[in-house]
């Protein structure tokens, strides 16, 4: 006889490295776990505190019947003896209990590596979660939060204007998305979001970037300044700065012509090709190569290379505004 729809599948595998999707994929196996059980718990624990006793005392029904949700985490650690332990178990899963295998999607040994395949063929429910880097990725998850939050609808611009607003931190943008939603009735336009989020692109790292790209010193100075005082993550500055050089590059690569056109040759929104367009007069080859290399390097120090990444930013800037018209 088969099992009721409402049933929560019994093996659960996520895959990837984006943390917001990884929480709430985690929460949703939880979740799905309460429609049968109420009173089902979570327990978490990182694969490489486990044995394999220690797993299978974990999923081993529960002599009252009650619901739980095991989450192993860091499932990309895992040795031979645990992953083969979980795949046992995933194999013929015990009543009452879900079992969440995270993974990353890598793994340091041969065993970690094959365990999703090794899930995925043992009839794990598969839930994707990678990590969202590109422009394009970004605007569809912001586009989709707006979408899940009561049905809202925003235009290309406001998305822009959303992102350009707060920044590439998922979990800021779902919370934005979500409060736009309540206070505008679901219908985002970008005056709505100028207006609730007002000042705070003056503050981000996109401000910073677009007088930087644009050769203005004492302004590209001024806001690096002015964002870091207000603790902008200096991460998201140089991401920005990344992406403003990036995209000017590319841009400038296939020369003058129709934003339009060119946006789906470049995978870009027309409105961001146009002002990369705008921002690429006085830019030479010379200048933009030795700009990347600047961006590229700034990458590695504000996630710790460098001993003081505040330092790091404001040099990287002027470097920058130094290549601006470089020949």
């Amino acid at each position: 006889m088969s099992a009721p729809a409402d049933t929560p599948d019994a093996v659960h595998l996520i895959v990837g490295e984006e943390e917001l999707l990884v929480e709430r994929a985690v929460r949703g196996a939880l979740a799905a776990a309460r429609k049968v059980d109420p009173q089902a718990d979570l327990t978490r624990v990182r694969v490489t505190d486990l044995t394999p006793p220690e797993l299978a005392e974990l999923v081993s029904p529960s002599l009252f019947a009650e619901g739980r949700v095991v989450a192993l985490e860091a499932a990309q650690e895992c040795g031979k003896e645990i992953a083969d332990a979980v795949v046992a178990y995933a194999k013929a899963p015990a009543d009452g209990v879900t079992l969440v295998v995270v993974h990353s999607g890598g793994g340091r040994s041969k065993a970690a590596k094959d365990l999703p395949g090794l899930l995925r063929k043992a009839g794990a429910a598969v839930t994707e979660c990678p990590k969202i880097t590109k422009a394009a990725d970004r605007e569809a998850f912001v586009r989709n939060e707006i979408r899940a939050a009561g049905g809202g609808k925003a235009d290309p611009e406001a998305v822009a204007a959303l992102i350009e607003a707060i920044g590439s931190d998922l979990r800021e943008l779902a919370a934005a998305a979500s409060q736009l939603v309540a206070d505008t009735g679901g219908k985002v336009d970008a005056e709505a979001v100028r207006r609730y989020h007002r000042g705070r692109a003056e503050v981000t790292g996109f401000a910073v970037a677009e007088k930087a790209v644009m050769g203005d010193r004492a302004g590209a100075l001024e806001a690096l300044r002015w964002a870091l005082q207000l603790g902008v993550p200096h991460v998201l500055v140089a991401d920005a700065l990344a992406d403003a050089v990036r995209t000017i590059a590319r841009v400038s690569a296939v020369g003058r012509g129709d934003p339009f056109k060119l946006a789906g040759e470049l995978g870009m929104p027309p409105w961001k090709v146009k002002k990369a367009q705008g921002q690429s007069r006085g830019w030479e080859d010379r200048g933009l190569a030795a700009a990347m290399t600047v961006v590229a390097d700034l990458n590695a120090d504000v996630k710790g290379v460098a001993a003081d990444s505040g330092y790091a930013l404001e040099r990287a800037v002027l470097k920058i505004v130094a290549a601006h018209g470089r020949r």
